[in-house]
């Protein structure tokens, strides 16, 4: 005798999984960690609640800004400790409001420069704003980035050693139109909806202002005094110790010290300025994810590096229809 099997029934209405509570958010956090669909950039080199803690305050900060949790993990980024939104979420974070008539980015040329753009109308107050940003503002600003080689970090012979003569893949050199167009948006959507952004920035300005402030030169007290810095006594030598302990070599001058949440960071940023998937395959090829983590002892965070791939992917793919 055959039991009976209920028919399969299609349709319905797909809705996200909103968490009520801190609870929830934080039940839900844990299952993205555990899951490895936790983005990089959000938990760096944390682990179970620790990571599950950062995953929470970005669902919690894309809550107060209207996005669904999922979106909140593909929308954020944290550069310094501070959250970021990528270009494209700025946007979407606008549009999802429901307070905007109309809303244009782009970028044109004008004699013979290109200057992005962006206009913008408020659908409750009427009020209206235009935004340009110009290849002379980028210049300004140091952003503009002509190149075509530039000398940057690689790996050879699991060292990380400077190069000369490498191809630019900086997003300005790259994406320039798209860049101008997104900084403009960026002016333009903090200024006309503030009350829906909160402050929160998007994601190359946020890391242009990291750079400057690790950049800027802080005079010591002595030195604005005029007054010399007294050189400090030699240390006397430690103790010879009772065991002896190989010493780890030194690492050339010109090399850095791995770092992996700055290395899946990189890939992050470099894959968010990729415009189709030629532009990932090329880009995830020049980092070799999976031999840097296999070399450096991180064999636990490949499928994490892959999960940076696929996530952009799948983004292009939205953006395009697909």
């Amino acid at each position: 005798m055959n039991a009976h099997i209920p028919a399969l029934t299609g349709g319905g209405q797909v809705m996200a999984i909103v968490p009520q509570t801190f609870e929830e958010t934080f039940r839900m956090a844990r299952t993205v960690v555990a899951s490895g669909l936790a983005p990089a950039a959000l938990i760096g080199k944390l682990t179970g609640d620790d990571a599950a803690s950062a995953v929470a305050v970005a669902i919690m900060s894309g809550a107060e800004l209207g996005l669904k949790p999922m979106v909140s993990l593909r929308s954020f980024t944290v550069i310094n400790g501070k959250p970021a939104l990528y270009g494209d979420g700025l946007i979407n974070v606008v549009r999802m409001s429901g307070k905007v008539a109309y809303l244009r980015t782009g970028c044109e040329e004008r004699n013979g420069k290109l200057v992005g753009f962006c206009e913008a109308k408020r659908l409750d107050t009427g009020e209206e704003k235009r935004v340009e940003f110009s290849q002379d503002d980028a210049i300004r600003a140091r952003l503009w980035d002509e190149r075509p080689t530039v000398r940057k970090q690689v790996w050879e012979n699991k060292e990380r050693v400077w190069k000369d003569g490498l191809p630019n893949d900086a997003p300005w050199y790259r994406f320039p139109q798209r860049m101008l167009a997104w900084r403009a948006a960026g002016y333009c959507l903090r200024e006309l909806f503030g009350d829906v952004l909160g402050g929160i920035r998007d994601e190359f300005e946020v890391r242009e202002i990291a750079e400057a402030e690790e950049m800027r030169d802080i005079t010591p007290p002595a030195a604005a005094e005029n007054k010399p810095t007294p050189p400090k006594p030699p240390k006397p030598p430690a103790p010879p110790s009772a065991k002896t302990i190989e010493a780890e070599p030194e690492r050339p001058a010109d090399s850095a010290e791995f770092v992996l949440g700055d290395f899946l960071t990189e890939i992050e940023t470099a894959l968010a300025g990729a415009k189709d998937e030629a532009d990932v395959e090329e880009i995830w090829n020049d980092f070799d994810a999976p031999a840097v983590l296999e070399t450096e002892g991180h064999e636990d965070m490949i499928e994490a590096a892959f999960a940076i791939k696929t996530r952009r992917l799948a983004q292009l793919s939205n953006l395009n229809g697909g």
